[in-house]
C-alpha cells in the first residue's frame, strides 16, 4: 500500500523517505542510545542509513604513547566522562568481547564502548514566533534593573549573573528575557539541580507563556508531544542533549551536585550551541562563579532585598544536645516538641529539617502521635509532589524533610526548623536556603526559622551573618 502525500499531509517526503514530525520533533538537539529509542527501532535505522542522524560510540578511546608506554584516554560522549576511575571493564554479552562502560551515568542507562549514540542532522524546526507573556505583576526598580540587565547581556550573546536574595523574585525576573529570546526564534533551556524545582518552576511558566510550548524533563517525567521551545529539566538530562539551546539558564546554580560534579557543569556547556549565553541565577552564588563574572566580563545583576520590601528573617539558634538518644527511646526532644506543638496551635504549616533519612524515618511515627497528618519526603519519595502540595493547600500541617525541599518550594506562612544543624549535610548554602523558605509571601513577611544544634559550627555562623549582611546592604543604601 503506497501513502498519497498532498498538501495537507504531517509528513513530508524527503531522501526518498517519509519524516514524521514525532520523530523529528524528539530527536532535535538530543544524543541519543540508537537502539534504545521509543520509535520502532526498524524505523531508526531506515533514517540512519539515509543520513538523518550521525553516529557516533558511546565510548571514545584514544592511545596515546609516551616513550616505551601506551596510556589510553576514556571519555563519555554522553556525560563528558573522561576520568578514568569511573570507566569500569566487563565481558559483554552483547558484543562478546571485552567491553568498557560509563560508571558516572550509569543510573540513566549504560553507556558501553560497543554502544552507538545518534544525533539528529535532518530538517529543523523553525520556532512559531507568537509567544505570548501573559503576566500582569508590577517590577520594583530593582527588579525592573535586573530584567533589563539580564536582557541586554542575551541581546550581545553574553553570559549573565543573577545574584538575589532568596524571595527576591527571580523566576518572575526571568519571564521578560524568555520572552525576549523566544520571540527572537531561540530555543531556550531552564536547568536545574533538583527535580522539584522543576515541577515547581513548569506550573508558573506554562501560566505565562500559554502559546509556547513547554517541556519538563526529570527522572520519571512523562512522554510530551511536540517541539518544545522552552525545556525545564534537571541538570542530569542534559547528558541527552547536544549543541540544542540558543539560551541556557542554571537556576539554583549553587545546589549540590551542579557546584560538585565537574561533568554537570560540561553538560550545560555541551547542551547549548556555539557561543550561546548561559545565565545563572541564585541567591549564594560560588566563589567560582564570582570570579568567572569578573575574568570573562559578564553581565551581573545583585538584587538584596525580597520583592515585598522587608528583611530576611534571621535564624535563631536553639540547643538541642543529644537529640538522637530521645528519638531512639520513642521520644520528641522537649524543645522541638514545644516548637511544634506551637506551630500546630496556631494554625502554621511548618517544615522541619533533618540531616538523614534515617533520623526522619524514626521521627516520623513520633510526630505522628501529635497529628497523624503529619508527613514526611525525601529523594526517592514518589509521592512527594503530591505532599508538598497538600502542604501548600492546608491539607496538611506540616512536613519532617531532607534537604531535598531545601530550595525552589514556596509555602505561604511557613516556618522552618533545623534539627542536627551541626551536620556536614547543612552548609552555610543550604542554610541560607532552607531560611529563605520562611517569610516569602507579601502577607506573612515575616516567620520563625530556628536551628536546633548539638553544638554551633561556623556553616550556621556563616550563614546567620550572611542573612545579616544583606539585609544591612537592602535597607542601608536606599534600595526600593
Amino acid at each position: 500500500m503506497r501513502l498519497k502525500l498532498n498538501k495537507t499531509s504531517k509528513f513530508k517526503l524527503y531522501k526518498g523517505i517519509i519524516v514524521e514530525p514525532q520523530i523529528r520533533d524528539f530527536f532535535i538537539g538530543r544524543i541519543w542510545t540508537r537502539n534504545h529509542t521509543r520509535f520502532p527501532e526498524g524505523k531508526i535505522e531506515k533514517y540512519i542509513e539515509k543520513g538523518y542522524f550521525d553516529t557516533i560510540k558511546a565510548i571514545s578511546i584514544q592511545s596515546n604513547s609516551v616513550g616505551p608506554f601506551t596510556k589510553k584516554q576514556y571519555k563519555c560522549n554522553r556525560c563528558h566522562n573522561s576520568n578514568k576511575q569511573k570507566f569500569i571493564e566487563f565481558f559483554c554479552a552483547k558484543c562478546e568481547n571485552k567491553c568498557f562502560y560509563c560508571r558516572h551515568c550509569i543510573n540513566m542507562g549504560r553507556m558501553s564502548s560497543c554502544t552507538d549514540l545518534i544525533l539528529w542532522k535532518g530538517s529543523f524546526v523553525k520556532s512559531k514566533g507568537n509567544h505570548v507573556l501573559d503576566w500582569e505583576g508590577k517590577f520594583t526598580d530593582s527588579q525592573q534593573k535586573a530584567s533589563n540587565e539580564l536582557i541586554e547581556s542575551l541581546g550581545q550573546n553574553r553570559n549573565h549573573l543573577i545574584h538575589a536574595v532568596t524571595g527576591a523574585g527571580k523566576t518572575e525576573i526571568l519571564f521578560p528575557a524568555v520572552y525576549f529570546a523566544l520571540n527572537r526564534g531561540d530555543r531556550v533551556c531552564i536547568a536545574t539541580p533538583r527535580t522539584d524545582v522543576v515541577l515547581e518552576l513548569l506550573p508558573r511558566f506554562q501560566k505565562v507563556f500559554p502559546k509556547t510550548t513547554i517541556h519538563a524533563l526529570y527522572g520519571g517525567s512523562p512522554h510530551q508531544s511536540g517541539y518544545a521551545e522552552l525545556i525545564i529539566t534537571t541538570t542530569h538530562q542534559l547528558y541527552r542533549f547536544e549543541n540544542a539551546f540558543d539560551v541556557v539558564i542554571v537556576d539554583e546554580a549553587d545546589a549540590f551536585p551542579y557546584t560538585f560534579d565537574e561533568s554537570l557543569q560540561k553538560a550545560v556547556i555541551k547542551a547549548r550551541k556555539y557561543k550561546a549565553p548561559t545565565v545563572f541565577v541564585t541567591a549564594t552564588p560560588s566563589t567560582k562563579i564570582l570570579a568567572q563574572t569578573k575574568k570573562e566580563g559578564w553581565g551581573v545583576s545583585f538584587i538584596p532585598r525580597r520583592f515585598h520590601g522587608q528583611p530576611l528573617p534571621v535564624p535563631r539558634f536553639a540547643s538541642l544536645w543529644s537529640y538522637n538518644k530521645p528519638f531512639e527511646k520513642g521520644a520528641i526532644p522537649p524543645k522541638l516538641l514545644h516548637w511544634t506543638k506551637q506551630r500546630l496551635q496556631y494554625k502554621e504549616p511548618f517544615l522541619i529539617f533533618f540531616p538523614t533519612i534515617q533520623l526522619m524515618k524514626t521521627a516520623t511515627p513520633l510526630f505522628k502521635k501529635i497529628h497523624p497528618n503529619i508527613l514526611s519526603v525525601y529523594a526517592d519519595d514518589t509521592d512527594r509532589k503530591e505532599k508538598v502540595m497538600k502542604l501548600r493547600n492546608e491539607e496538611i500541617p506540616g512536613l519532617l524533610t531532607t534537604t531535598i525541599l531545601e530550595r525552589g518550594v514556596t509555602i505561604k506562612n511557613v516556618q522552618v526548623a533545623v534539627v542536627g544543624t551541626e551536620s556536614k549535610i547543612f552548609t552555610a548554602s543550604a542554610l541560607i536556603q532552607i531560611s529563605g523558605r520562611v517569610g516569602r509571601n507579601v502577607d506573612f513577611a515575616n516567620g520563625d526559622i530556628v536551628y536546633f544544634h548539638h553544638g554551633i559550627t561556623t556553616a550556621m555562623d556563616e550563614a546567620k551573618n550572611e542573612i545579616l549582611r544583606l539585609n544591612k546592604m537592602g535597607f542601608g543604601r536606599g534600595v526600593d
